[in-house]
This record gives structure tokens, C-alpha cells and sequence, in this order.
């Protein structure tokens, strides 16, 4: 019994560390916000750019500001390093310039958004409780909108020549993601993560207008590249993160020589099986006496299951071994009214494993006397 005590402990100290490197299981929520750098874009117009306001061009380059941007996103996580998500994503950066024909257009104005929704897959790499790597991608939808972009130059009071764009355009988007995960010790589920994106669209086309020096205004089409370089900082909170177990109450000491008896037992099952073997038996007739001996007020008796199954399947598989065993209970002569039954399923495991292992210390029906 004794070496039962203290590889229990031992097993129970250790869960709050290795809960930290679980996988993700089940539902999560993530948010994320920083940093996001916008690539100089090709300009193309349909027609000579600009009517000949800018050296009859058809094709300049848009340089952006600094920008911002964020997303948020809601997961599922596969219990094996897989998850999937939805996100909603937002960039915003200002255009610095614009260039023609070799030169840096006059009166420079606008700003570049682009918002949309991604369906990502990504794979946590669960090599340490303190850090998980994880890299992924994603495709969707996102639209562009280009928000009175332009320049104007002046002649005296009078604009001269001018180009202007304020149009909404939506493509196909895609993703590159790469990030590192910081597990939260003392929230379980919650994590600081801090990743690189690369997200980009097809090329989206806006109508716009331009002026010639002579004052003629021509309306055309502006096609404008999209790629951008992301940095974010964010949380990710997983709903279904393992919870440490509490830790064993010790062996009270009774006042005579011979050391007090366990207020914990342990009774272990086979593969798949809610059946008692001879060595269970012994071990529920040991508490049910030691249960007489001692001013106990109730027994609580808790079934669990390994990760070998569906949870459905799992939850059902400990409620029958629990049962058996307050059943057994009920036959040395213990009232049913002391007894609670609980059933856990594979929520609370002795030994962490991935979703799939079996685990013999894991199918097991905790006998506790209070």
C-alpha cells in the first residue's frame, strides 16, 4: 500500500506541469492585434493612366505607411497537435506615395483596408509544457477598399493633374501562419501566443478617375496588388484544457502503534472492461472496513476511463464501473445513503496521454472516506 500511496502522489504532483503541454481538445477562442506592413503595390489602369496626367503610363507603384491590424478566431482542437478555425481578420495602413514614370506624384492621400473571413488548419508542435511552436495556413474571402486614394497637383488654385480611387473590391484571400504558443500555468486553457502572418489577396480592381492637365477627366479601372507582413500578440483560451487534479488528503496518523489506514483507494479495471477482479474485491472489502472503523460520513466513489474511445463511450464505460463498485460496496454493508457516485469519463486522468492510448492506470474507480 504503500508504494500505491506514493506513486500516487508522485503521479498527481506532476499533472499541473504536464497539463501545460496537452494538446489542444475541443473548443477554443483566440484574439490577436499588432503590427502589419503592406508590400509597395503595381498600380495598373486600363486605359493610359491617368489620360496622360502622368506621362501616359499605365502602370505606377503605391508605397503604405506602417499599418495595423487584427484578428479573432473560434477553434476546434483535435486532441493530436490539429486544429481548425474560422477567423475574422482587419489591416489598415495609409499610402506614403505614389510613383509614375519614375517620380513621386504630388499631393499624396488615402488609406488601404482589407477585412475578411479565413478557415485556417494548423499543427501545434507540443514539444514542452513552456513553449509550443505551431505553423499553419488558411484561405477565404477578404475585400479591399481603397478609401480616397490619390494625388493632386495644383496649378495656382486649380487642380492639374489628378488620379482618385475610393472603390471596395473582394477576392480570394490566403495565409501563411507561424507562431509560438506560452501556456498560462496557472489558467489552464490560456495561452499567450506570438506569431508571423503572411496574408495576401488576388489582385483586386477598383474604378477610379483621372485628370489631364487640360481639366479632361477619363473614369477607369485601377487593378492593385495586396500581399502583407504581419506581427501579432494575442490569447488563446482553450474551454476543454485538463484541470489538475486535487492533490490526495494524507494519511491521518492514529494515536496507537500501528500506522492509521489509507482514506484512498484505487481499484483498477481491464481493457474496456466494468467488471470486479479478485484483486478489486480485496481491495473495496478493505476500505469498506476500514470505513466502519473510522468516523466516516460519507464515501465517494468516482469512475474514469482512458482516452481509448469516443468520450461519449468513455463517460458511459465509468459510470458502469463506478456502479459495480458501490454495488460492492452495498454488499459488505455499507447504507446506499453514504455512498455518492460520480462518473468522469476520460475528463481526469491519473497519467496524461494523448487522445487514443490506453493507459492502465487511467481506467480506475477512486474510493475516497470523509
Amino acid at each position: 500500500m504503500k508504494f500505491k500511496q506514493a506513486l500516487l502522489a508522485a503521479t498527481v504532483l506532476a499533472l499541473p506541469l504536464a497539463a501545460q503541454a496537452q494538446p489542444v481538445t475541443g473548443v477554443y477562442v483566440g484574439a490577436g492585434a499588432g503590427y502589419n506592413y503592406t508590400q509597395d503595390a503595381d498600380l495598373t489602369s486600363g486605359s493610359n493612366f491617368a489620360a496622360g496626367a502622368f506621362n501616359n503610363q499605365r502602370k505606377a507603384s503605391a508605397e503604405f505607411d506602417d499599418g495595423f491590424g487584427g484578428v479573432i478566431s473560434v477553434g476546434y482542437g483535435f486532441g493530436n497537435g490539429l486544429r481548425a478555425e474560422i477567423e475574422g481578420n482587419y489591416r489598415q495602413n495609409d499610402v506614403n506615395n505614389i510613383d509614375a514614370a519614375g517620380g513621386r506624384l504630388p499631393g499624396i492621400s488615402g488609406t488601404a483596408r482589407t477585412y475578411g473571413a479565413m478557415a485556417n488548419v494548423l499543427y501545434d508542435f507540443n514539444f514542452s509544457p513552456l513553449v509550443v511552436p505551431y505553423i499553419g495556413g488558411g484561405v477565404g474571402y477578404a475585400w479591399t477598399d481603397y478609401d480616397n486614394v490619390g494625388s493632386r497637383f495644383y496649378r495656382g488654385n486649380q487642380i492639374g493633374r489628378s488620379v482618385s480611387i475610393d472603390d471596395t473590391d473582394g477576392r480570394f484571400a490566403y495565409q501563411g501562419i507561424a507562431g509560438l504558443a506560452f501556456p498560462i500555468a496557472a489558467v489552464p486553457g490560456l495561452a499567450i501566443t506570438a506569431e508571423y502572418r503572411f496574408f495576401a489577396t488576388l489582385d483586386p480592381s477598383f474604378d477610379g478617375s483621372s485628370q489631364s492637365s487640360t481639366g479632361a477627366v477619363t473614369r477607369t479601372k485601377f487593378d492593385s496588388e495586396n500581399f502583407n507582413h504581419s506581427g501579432f500578440i494575442g490569447l488563446r483560451y482553450a474551454f476543454n484544457a485538463p484541470r489538475p487534479v486535487a492533490v490526495v488528503e494524507p494519511v491521518a496518523v492514529a494515536p496507537a502503534a500501528a500506522p492509521a489506514p489509507a482514506r484512498t483507494y484505487l481499484v483498477f479495471f481491464d481493457f474496456d472492461r466494468a467488471d470486479l477482479t479478485d484483486r478489486a474485491r480485496q481491495i473495496i472489502a478493505e476500505a469498506a472496513q476500514n470505513a466502519g472503523r473510522t468516523q466516516t460520513t460519507r464515501i465517494e466513489v468516482a469512475g474514469h476511463a482512458d482516452r481509448s474511445g469516443s468520450p461519449q463511450y468513455n463517460q458511459r464505460l465509468s459510470q458502469r464501473r463506478a456502479d459495480a463498485v458501490a454495488a460492492e460496496l452495498g454488499r459488505l454493508g455499507i447504507q446506499r445513503s453514504a455512498i455518492t457516485v460520480q462518473a468522469f469519463g476520460e475528463s481526469r486522468p491519473l497519467v496524461a496521454t494523448a487522445d487514443g492510448v490506453r493507459e492502465p492506470q487511467n481506467r480506475r474507480v477512486e474510493i475516497v472516506l470523509r
